[in-house]
């Protein structure tokens, strides 16, 4: 590693953590039902939350005229205190956004006047600056799903806009790491395959867990290891839509189904991957990687084992969130470790 690629080393493991920051927000917003309380987009008057009662008032008001407040909380007797907590989190999740966006930013101009980037770091960086464009529109395409006729958001949308989030943070550590292990090393072609199945497949497990928060999924079957009492998997899996592949995306018992399912496919793969490593000399960050990623998943197993027997409080949910975030950076580290 170059003595000057230092500083660029922090600013992109500083951007790690404020997607991880953003995204354990963004759980806290979900699960807090929190989502849809800023009906609006203004990027620079919604900087920081209303500052006088009157324009509490306002806005409270304002939201009374969209269907969360019309179909639901109107039937809760929900105050304006109530708003104002389910507002502190939209607003707190799109503030972070903005500090993000200016951490990002504002360090790459100066890199790119000082000269510090590379022309392979530059063209990372302007693709992470698209995906966190990208990620911002999601954010409002999401919440516009939930502002029109549905008291809640679409949860392809949700999916896919938490998806993205991981996937961001996933690539700014990859392009970190190029930084911080310049040193091409032999790579092991079976651990490497291997681990990019993993990863897909723990892809494929984010984007259901997405499913599952926005369908509310967790607060049914709350049995383990069967779905109820006698059953592996319930009858409903089958038949809460018209097809097959609608009750597998869409229904709550099918969206549940394949997360649990899945859930075992992610274990045994990192099972096999560490197994199989266990047949080649590894180097010691090697080793430490790929055990990590055995730790890690089996801790987020017994959490998502937990969060659906206890049905998804709000720690437990957050908590298994996390650790989804802690396994996708073992997974990206051991990933890259085995592949330069």
């Amino acid at each position: 590693m170059r003595k000057e690629d230092k500083s660029v080393i922090i600013w992109l493991l500083s951007g790690c953590f404020l997607l991880f920051l953003m995204v354990t927000v963004g759980g806290i917003t979900r699960l807090t039902n929190s989502g849809l309380s800023m009906t609006d987009w203004h990027l620079i008057t919604d900087t920081f939350p209303p500052l006088t009662e009157e324009k509490w008032n306002a806005a409270f008001e304002e939201y009374k005229k969209f269907p969360e407040y019309q179909k639901i909380n109107i039937h809760n007797d929900f105050q304006l205190d109530d708003y104002k907590f389910i507002y502190f989190w939209e607003w707190f999740h799109r503030f972070i956004g903005r500090i993000i966006g200016l951490v990002f930013i504002i360090p790459f101009v100066y890199f790119l006047i000082k000269k510090r980037l590379s022309g392979e770091t530059i063209k990372k960086c302007i693709v992470l600056l698209a995906m966190g464009g990208f990620q911002g529109f999601l954010g409002w395409f999401m919440v516009r799903s939930g502002l029109i006729d549905n008291p809640d958001v679409s949860h392809f949308r949700l999916s896919l806009h938490l998806t993205f989030a991981f996937i961001t943070f996933a690539y700014t550590l990859w392009v970190a790491l190029d930084l911080l292990y310049p040193n091409r090393t032999e790579v092991i072609i079976p651990l490497r395959k291997l681990a990019r199945i993993s990863l897909v497949f723990l892809l494929m497990q984010i984007i259901y867990g997405g499913f599952v928060a926005g369908l509310n999924a967790g607060l049914i079957h709350n049995h383990w290891p069967l779905m109820s009492d006698g059953q592996l998997v319930h009858d409903s899996v089958f038949i809460e839509q018209k097809t097959l592949f609608l009750n597998l995306v869409e229904g709550k018992s099918g969206v549940q189904f394949v997360h649990r399912t899945m859930a075992y496919i992610v274990v045994g793969l990192i099972l096999a991957l560490y197994f199989k490593s266990r047949q080649y000399s590894l180097s010691t960050i090697q080793q430490k990687g790929i055990k990590s990623l055995v730790i890690i998943v089996f801790i987020q197993f017994g959490l998502g084992v937990f969060t659906l027997l206890f049905s998804v409080p709000l720690w437990l949910g957050l908590a298994h969130q996390i650790t989804a975030f802690f396994l996708l950076t073992a997974m990206t580290f051991s990933l890259h470790r085995l592949s330069k």
